[in-house]
């Protein structure tokens, strides 16, 4: 053996090493982000900027392997921030190299990844009328791994005791409690924002990120997420994403080294929104309360971003997307819909809907009048007034939400009160685009408790769920309503968004069992699975037709109807009982002979006047 030789060999070896280990070192200390993390090949859009974040890398020269073109470099005032943009088109999934020089020298190098899509992703089904969506704050739901209640890279830990605290709800305790929620005849979930927020207080709630590409560690991992959809998919259930493109938190990674100075609305710094959304459309607004609604601040903890700057724009728009793909998600609501910049949010609402035509998308837009509501639902009349146009499939009822909140304490017939507010509801119906595809829930995460209102009168309980799973549109359930929780939100946001019971080791009580739950919770449960169930199997109540009639004596009656079924409706909000006259519904009717009901299972004689008991809900499947 030649020792001399051998010797040579292994300084080369090390020398070499070494020089790896302070390439990979450089690298390290130039690139601190790069967002997106990787991306898909074979996109509808092929153009992709990629955002590289590290100190001064703005000062170098950018070049990239495998004959990919750049289509452009932007800089910023700020030089720790690099925008490169390339063409994807033709170029399949592989490995690419960006290489960083100074003086034709390369300083450093940066692999990216270009992945392969799902098959048939961008055609993927939503979530629509013949579903039910489940909402919860998952901090709130479960708690499935103590382990990451609190996590020393984040600012809040754990603390039951504050209603406002961090409770260590998380992803596993979904997962474990799936069967549940199916067993609730929900086809679809909708968990409140689950990407990091690292707010010193406040944080479960999750609207003001800190990093949008990365779940929050005290819910678990992103590959957490992705087995959250993948167990939803084995149930044929859907997954939508609460998604904010209005603001991020105070605490969001950029906050501290901004791209460019106008990234966020700055007059300079803070000021609040006046919550005026009427002024997006108002022809007789002024500017300045225009412009205070869309680029104020939401809270002084949410940094407003600007959508009208191209860079935020797209960030937000390859943001929303990425998610679609990784995650394989199957719709998104949007917060604060109405407070962005309307032209920007058009511009990221039609991105997504062109890259995924059936992808459904509802936006809040919590305003009090259908006008205004329908402005924002996509191909509105009301919008076309004024050329604009949102692309925006679907928007929430919240008028239909406020009748709820009160029709069923009016118990005496009246011209505008009672079930008239209902009916009310429906009769501006030809304001939507797409009235099918509209939101309809008694309450969620924002708003008074249904139970508390009417304090767990189950009767209320009944006719208000019977409506939302009946009437046009999509039913949205909030956790905890089918078990009679309430809460007083005067008492704070935590009083709405109480932990589900039973969600925590050492609870008590525990909902989640047929064993563990209370008679007042059994009998909330059986019914509102019971409704929710036979709702997947009548497409009916889905795309049907919908004739009401005006309520009389405080009874609504309305019809939906398809060319196979037909479904009536009769809801009495009296004290006592009513008898329904079936020749005043025979257009409806037809040649109809019995109607069954779904909740009893009794047949009703159409042909003869019946009775309907005091404050409750017949729901007849015509034969």
């Amino acid at each position: 053996m030649n020792l001399k030789g051998y010797n040579k060999k292994s300084k080369i070896v090390k020398a070499v090493t070494l020089l790896l280990l302070l390439f990979s070192l450089n690298t390290i200390a130039q690139i601190q982000r790069v967002e997106p993390p990787f991306w898909y090949a074979g996109m509808h859009n092929p153009e992709l900027q990629i955002l590289f974040y590290g100190k001064n890398i703005a000062e170098n020269e950018v070049t990239v392997s495998n004959g990919i073109s750049i289509k452009s470099i932007q800089k910023t005032e700020n030089p720790n921030y690099l925008f490169i943009t390339i063409d994807t088109k033709g170029i399949a999934a592989q490995e690419i190299v960006f290489s960083f020089s100074k003086n034709k020298k390369v300083i450093f190098t940066k692999k990216y990844t270009l992945k392969q899509r799902k098959e048939n992703s961008a055609s993927r089904k939503s979530y629509d009328a013949s579903d039910m969506i489940y909402l919860i704050m998952p901090d709130r739901f479960a708690n499935g791994n103590p382990k990451n209640d609190s996590q020393k890279s984040l600012a809040e830990t754990a603390n039951r005791n504050n209603p406002s605290g961090r409770h260590g709800g998380d992803i596993e305790g979904i997962i474990q409690n799936l069967d549940y929620i199916q067993e609730l005849g929900a086809t679809a979930l909708w968990p409140t924002p689950l990407c990091e927020d690292n707010d010193p207080q406040g944080s479960y709630h999750g609207y003001g990120q800190s990093d949008v590409y990365k779940i929050d560690p005290r819910y678990g991992t992103n590959e957490d997420y992705l087995k959250l959809t993948a167990e939803l998919h084995k149930r044929d259930m859907k997954l939508i994403m609460d998604y904010v493109t209005n603001h991020w938190g105070a605490k969001h990674w950029m906050l501290n080294d901004l791209p460019t100075y106008d990234w966020i609305h700055q007059f300079p710094g803070y000021a609040q929104t006046n919550y005026r959304m009427a002024t997006q459309f108002d022809t007789n607004a002024s500017k300045i309360d225009a412009k205070m609604c869309m680029d104020g601040w939401f809270v002084k903890s949410m940094p407003d971003l600007n959508q009208s700057n191209p860079l935020v724009l797209n960030y937000l728009i390859q943001n929303a997307i990425w998610w679609i793909e990784y995650a394989d998600l199957d719709g998104f609501r949007v917060d604060t819909y109405s407070y962005n910049d309307k032209i920007g949010i058009s511009k990221w609402t039609k991105a997504i809907t062109d890259e995924y035509p059936n992808f459904n998308i509802v936006g809040e837009v919590w305003m009090h009048d259908q006008a205004q509501m329908a402005y924002w639902q996509k191909d509105s009349k009301l919008g076309a007034i004024q050329n604009y146009n949102s692309y925006l499939p679907s928007v929430m009822d919240f008028t239909l939400h406020n009748a709820t909140s009160v029709a069923f304490n009016e118990n005496q017939a009246d011209w505008d009160k009672g079930l008239m507010r209902i009916y009310d509801n429906f009769t501006n119906d030809f304001l939507y685009p797409n009235p099918n595809n509209i939101l309809t829930f008694v309450e969620n995460h924002d708003t008074q408790r249904f139970n508390e209102i009417y304090k767990k009168d189950f009767k209320k309980y009944q006719m208000a769920m019977a409506l939302i799973a009946t009437v046009r549109g999509i039913p949205q359930l909030y956790y905890g309503s089918e078990i009679a929780m309430a809460g007083n939100k005067n008492e704070g946001d935590g009083a709405i968004r109480l932990d589900f019971p039973g969600g925590w080791n050492g609870d008590s009580n525990n909902a989640f069992t047929q064993k563990g739950r209370t008679a007042e919770q059994q009998q909330f449960f059986d019914f509102t699975s019971k409704l929710f169930q036979w709702r997947k199997t009548n497409e009916a109540v889905h795309f049907g037709k919908m004739t009401h009639y005006i309520p009389e004596n405080n009874v609504y009656v309305y019809f939906r109807y398809t060319d196979s079924k037909t479904v009536m409706v009769v809801v009495n909000n009296n004290l006592t009982s009513s008898a329904v006259n079936p020749k005043r519904f025979q257009e409806n009717i037809k040649d109809f002979k019995l109607g069954k009901d779904v909740l009893s299972g009794k047949a009703v004689d159409l042909n003869y006047e019946f009775t309907i008991e005091a404050q409750s809900v017949l729901l007849l499947e015509l034969e």
